[in-house]
């Protein structure tokens, strides 16, 4: 293992490098839960769950859906079926916007 910033060599595996103190080492980041999506659905927003959760384009899954509807025969009774367990996306929270400039605690009390 060689430290990108000065090109030290670890024989062991190690998360920082000690000659410099760049990290050499990052976690896996944590995987997205499957929910449907609130945003972008044309159903019950399980083809565009489905996608956020893939990193796809939801129109392909939708389309891939489509398919196996047609072809395969399952596809209407496995939608049913992730609509009733899949959960839907939490609501997103929104912060009150304040003037700019202009912090709640410094605004004047009458």
């Amino acid at each position: 293992m060689f430290c990108p910033q000065c090109g030290r060599e670890f024989v062991d595996r190690v998360n920082f490098c000690c000659q410099c103190g760049t990290a050499l080492f990052t976690p896996p980041a944590a995987r997205k839960p499957l929910c449907r999506s609130r945003v972008n659905r044309k159903i019950a927003g399980v083809c565009a769950g489905f996608a956020d959760y893939l990193d796809l384009d939801p129109t392909l899954v939708r389309i891939l859906w489509v398919m196996l509807v047609i072809f395969g025969g399952c596809g209407i009774l496995g939608y049913i079926i992730a609509w009733i367990i899949m959960p839907e996306e939490p609501l997103a929270q929104v912060c009150p916007a304040s003037a700019p400039g202009v912090s709640p605690q410094a605004a004047p009390s009458r």
